[in-house]
């Protein structure tokens, strides 16, 4: 695989660093104008038919300036998922255009990152179906989102086949939200599904057969995932580095220590490890053969753990007492990282994952043709 950007890419890259330096207020409508909202949405869809590498330029931008923007949430997971379903072409424009923000719903209590492990219920009831259920972990979500919720249509609690997704808005009767802060700041909820009566016209994608579209949605967003915390890491490094510089003890500063330069150059071994495998997935993002996409992505996940831990833990260590503080930022980095440990699955899962797929470089060269 070529780790190379290209000239557009590069470009890519300096035009939402410099987006990311606007005020927070109006940004995302800046992202829509920018076509970002529309980059990883295929031409056939109206979007601008970007891969992996490109969704990963944004996420690791996303990641260095701890933006607020809910790209993962909100484009690779329900805008690809829009996008499977010509029926929803209204919708998608108005995603792409920044009119209206989604999220989606799909982790429940007893689920344990199981993305088949699905109890909440979809009854058909004349032209309309009746949910019950609970659902955790909802990113991102606040009273102006739209919901995409995942329920069962047929089948058993965990088979694969049986999975609908239905749209519904955040206000319908029915529901109860309870809105939570995440430790980095981010927002989630849980939802309560009672009763809530959803139009057939509310179904979205096929029925009983959302499983495969959100697999491919849940890996590009694991993806992106990555390199938001490769940008995090990063950014962290080039802090805990300036800190080195000028906090001085014993008459110079510490950073001319030769051990502390020793674990400034092993946390700088260990972003630029999880670079390599951030952008290894990326490339299998679009992978067609699942069992080689998911393997990819879950090596991926794994590696940028293992790297992330590494790096936010010295960062710490290096800033000593300040780096626990509220008021330092390097503390923020650490808790999106801290974070990042259990987004879409914890390392164990992602071990588990890579056995289930009988382990890894099951395909050396990913079908993508965006690397």
């Amino acid at each position: 695989m070529n780790f190379e950007l290209n000239d557009d890419q590069r470009m890519l890259t300096d035009s939402v660093d410099r987006l990311l330096t606007l005020p927070t207020e109006g940004r995302w409508a800046h992202f829509a104008e920018m076509g970002l909202l529309g980059l990883p949405i295929p031409d056939s869809a109206g979007g601008f038919g970007g891969g992996g590498v490109e969704s990963m330029l944004v996420m690791e931008a996303i990641g260095r300036t701890l933006a607020p923007e809910p790209y993962l949430s909100a484009v690779l997971l329900v805008a690809g998922l829009l996008a499977e379903d010509e029926r929803q072409s209204a919708r998608l424009a108005q995603v792409m255009a920044g009119e209206a923000r989604w999220t989606i719903a799909f982790s429940e209590p007893q689920g344990r990152y199981d993305l088949a492990d699905i109890a909440t219920s979809a009854t058909q009831d004349g032209d309309n179906w009746v949910l019950q259920g609970r659902k955790v972990a909802v990113l991102d979500l606040d009273p102006n989102c739209r919901l995409l919720v995942v329920a069962r249509t047929s089948g058993r609690r965990t088979d694969e086949e049986g999975a609908t997704l239905f749209a519904l808005a955040v206000d319908a009767p029915g529901l109860e939200v309870t809105y939570r802060r995440t430790p980095d700041g981010r927002r989630s909820a849980e939802l309560t599904l009672s009763s809530v009566r959803v139009s057939n016209a509310g179904r979205v994608g096929p029925l009983d057969g959302a499983m495969p579209l959100l697999r491919r949605a849940v890996d590009r967003a694991i993806a992106g995932a990555c390199a938001e915390a490769v940008g995090a890491m990063a950014h962290l490094l080039d802090i805990t580095v300036d800190y080195l510089k000028t906090r001085r003890q014993f008459g110079q500063p510490i950073g001319a220590f030769q051990a502390l330069q020793h674990r400034a150059a092993d946390m700088l071994v260990e972003v630029e490890l999880a670079r390599s495998m951030a952008m290894y997935a990326a490339g299998f993002v679009d992978e067609t053969r699942e069992i080689v996409r998911r393997s990819a992505i879950a090596a991926a996940k794994v590696q940028v753990i293992q790297s992330a831990r590494f790096v936010g833990q010295q960062a710490i260590q290096l800033h000593g007492g300040i780096g626990m503080s509220e008021e330092h930022v390097a503390g923020s980095y650490f808790k999106r990282l801290t974070q990042f440990e259990r987004l879409l699955g914890d390392e164990d899962h992602f071990l588990r994952e890579i056995d289930r797929c009988g382990g890894i470089g099951l395909g050396a060269i990913p079908s993508s043709e965006h690397v």
